[in-house]
């Protein structure tokens, strides 16, 4: 492509060259209104909030706006202009001299394809169009960079901002492929970005294992055959995983080699162009998990020593390397660095037109110690103390900022931070740094300590209901009980936690009764209903683990013989009318539907009015027109228990975790309508009397 077209409404919400300096100084009443313990650090949050304001300013002044900085894919790699001609511009300060050759001259290193150094470390190559007026370069021919180094020789580098690699089948090294296709074969967007909903309901998904064949899934069979099921289900919001090409399949994607490449291992950009717009066409948003706080070791086919110096995209010296994830890290402070990651979330919304991002390890990127070896305590020193990592905080900032100024109708930014830093998720004209939400990784610890080290009667009720609580106040959370972490070989998932080896010979309707897989179901109902319901202001799930999938996830790798028989997903296990997966299956569309009917993610926590540690009873109120009731007791029953509710009315059965088609023992009826009586009870003025079975969750809605 010669030019890239914008989208309507980023043009409408900053227009090219248009200033968008936010306030030179935060407005931090609300933020002490909100927090009176940050006063203490007001200092601090406004020397933050000096230094994001002046590095935009820079911005603004030195390239006309953020707007157009944000462009850097339209200028940097290898382009074809209008006349068909080739302009290539590369960042390399510390090399000597650079090539480009490919299948176009016969991988040769020639003169006339040389590039000429030019300012800021920027070296420039012009190839004209043939004689009769064709592309020297074709659609799909293979390319690579070669670098020349200050000794003589020359490497074989990929271009930064290549927007295909792909691996042949006997090299394991990613090569360039010049991605240029003609404008029939070039998908066509028919949907426009969905507004964002309150109450995010996401399913977390890796493209490549969703299949129950052993084999790398493709964009066009997700499309296929897991959006639909993503429809079905109830979910709104989709959170793609190890989009961003990287080496090493096994990493999950958190090791990319090629940061605006969409993964060639499940088939061409065009294909996840429409599996995003399919989406869009159920009114479904769409994430990316955008990797920002590290890049792979790599250097022939990553960033790694990309100009034949340690430094170029990273910091020089132990800064510049993740000991614990083996990789390196990328310096905020470098202009050009700055402009490759900021058009770099350009590029995934204006190419593929992604809704927002999951920013990963952004914990790692706010401190100096990259939160290894740190249990947080809470104490605000913590947070603002020099083990802060001001710079990368700084880059979040920018990035919220610029990613908020330019698509407000639909932008949604996430961060994955585990240390619970105080106005990650406020605006950045509070002094915040400008996040949506966050997400509640203490939640997930909490039920695998639970399931590993408690049995069902010592449960710590307390505990729990304080982790699911327990989040920054106007800062919004979400919850999951469980997401990729725990799914991996390692680890297990809460369904392989409660049922083990039982899952393997006990999941048929004609297995008959057994305790261990009786208790499983039940809890893994439980233990996700109360997560959505208390546990923040969205929700999320990992792929698969709605109907309890019975095996983590090995990817192929050398210890397990390159298999593939734990990499996969199989969709084939709740489909089956004789497995019990499809109760798991039932009741998740059923809690997410309910959701949606309901919307208590998006509306103020209530009150949890009673968790008595003996009985294993919980109750809270949510959205004023719901309560919630837990019976975690492993056998006890309890007839009509006493329960408070703040709003008197007629309530009845909206979701029971028991009934008949989630694989229970219909112990209750649902004909059964709850009149208030005007008595006090559990700090609520009212009160109404419940049967609860034993490991039951059900959840009564006020109807008159």
């Amino acid at each position: 492509m010669y030019r890239h077209e914008i989208n309507a409404s980023s043009s409408a919400n900053m227009a090219q060259g248009e200033s968008n300096l936010p306030p030179p100084e935060p407005n931090l009443d609300k933020t002490f209104q909100l927090d009176g313990y940050l006063r203490t650090y007001e200092h601090e949050i406004r020397r933050r909030y000096q230094c994001f304001y002046e590095l935009l300013k820079k911005i603004e002044e030195n390239e006309g706006s953020v707007e157009k900085f944000t462009r850097g894919y339209q200028v940097f790699g290898i382009h074809r202009q209008r006349d068909n001609s080739i302009n290539a511009v590369e960042w390399a300060p510390g090399a000597a001299g650079m090539y480009l050759r490919g299948d176009f001259n016969n991988w040769q290193f020639e003169e006339k394809f040389a590039f000429k150094k030019g300012d800021f470390g920027r070296w420039h190559l012009t190839i004209p169009a043939n004689d009769d007026g064709s592309c020297p370069i074709k659609h799909q021919t293979k390319l690579k960079l070669g670098v020349r180094l200050h000794n003589g020789e020359i490497v074989d580098r990929i271009c930064p901002w290549a927007k295909m690699v792909a691996r042949p089948a006997t090299v394991p090294i990613f090569e360039q492929i010049y991605w240029d296709p003609p404008d029939h074969e070039t998908y066509k967007f028919r949907n426009v970005h969905p507004r964002p909903q309150k109450g995010l309901k996401i399913y977390e998904c890796h493209v490549g294992i969703a299949s129950w064949e052993g084999k790398v899934a493709t964009y066009k069979q997700f499309t296929q055959n897991v959006i639909p099921r993503i429809v079905d289900l109830g979910y709104n919001a989709i959170q793609l995983m190890a989009i961003m090409e990287h080496a090493y399949y096994a990493s999950f994607g958190y090791q990319v080699t090629s940061f605006f490449a969409a993964s060639s291992r499940y088939g061409s950009p065009e294909e996840l162009k429409e599996l995003v717009d399919t989406a869009h066409d159920h009114g479904i948003v769409v994430l990316l998990d955008i990797v920002h706080s590290h890049a792979s070791k790599n250097t022939v086919d990553g960033l790694n020593q990309f100009d034949g110096t340690n430094s170029c995209y990273f910091h020089d010296g132990p800064r510049g390397f993740h000991d614990l994830w083996d990789s390196r890290l990328f310096n905020y402070t470098e202009w050009e660095v700055l402009r490759f990651l900021l058009s770099n979330l350009r590029w995934w919304i204006e190419e593929y037109r992604f809704d927002g991002f999951r920013f990963d390890g952004v914990t790692s990127m706010l401190y100096h110690s990259h939160g290894m070896g740190h249990g947080f305590s809470g104490h605000y020193d913590e947070y603002f103390g020099l083990n802060t990592d001001t710079e990368s905080l700084v880059y979040l900032m920018l990035s919220n900022h610029f990613l908020h100024s330019l698509y407000p109708e639909f932008m949604i930014t996430v961060a994955e931070e585990v240390s619970g830093m105080p106005l990650l998720c406020r605006p950045l004209e509070e002094g915040g740094a400008g996040f949506d939400y966050r997400l509640a990784m203490a939640i997930p610890d909490v039920w695998i300590k639970v399931l590993k080290h408690t049995s069902d009667e010592d449960w710590n009720l307390d505990n729990i209901i304080h982790t699911l609580t327990n989040r920054r106040y106007a800062e919004k959370c979400i919850a999951y009980a469980e997401s990729h972490d725990q799914a991996l070989v390692g680890d297990k998932t809460i369904a392989f936690w409660l049922m083990d080896k039982e899952m393997y010979t006990h999941m048929s309707v004609y297995s008959g009764p057994n305790i261990i897989i009786d208790r499983g179901i039940a809890l893994h109902k439980m233990i996700r209903l109360i997560t959505i319901g208390l546990g923040g202001e969205a929700y999320l799930n990992f792929i698969g683990n709605e109907f309890g999938h019975p095996e983590w996830l090995d990817f192929p790798r050398i210890g397990n013989n390159e298999s593939f028989h734990y990499c996969r997903r199989q969709f084939n296990l709740a489909d089956d009318k004789v497995l019990k997966y499809q109760y798991l299956n039932n009741f998740d569309r059923a809690m997410i539907h309910l959701e949606t009917k309901y919307k208590w993610l998006s509306h103020p926590q209530n009150y949890v009015s009673l968790k008595h540690q003996d009985d294993k009873v919980i109750v809270f109120e949510r959205a004023d027109t719901l309560v919630f009731i837990f019976n975690f007791h492993p056998h006890k029953s309890y007839t009509d228990y006493k329960v408070g509710v703040q709003v008197s009315g007629t309530y009845e059965t909206v979701l029971d975790s028991d009934a008949e088609e989630f694989c229970g023992h219909k112990r209750l009826d649902h004909n059964v309508k709850y009149h208030t009586f005007p008595e006090p009870w559990c700090n609520r003025a009212n009160h109404i009397f419940v049967y609860i079975p034993s490991r039951t969750a059900i959840v009564l809605a006020k109807v008159a």
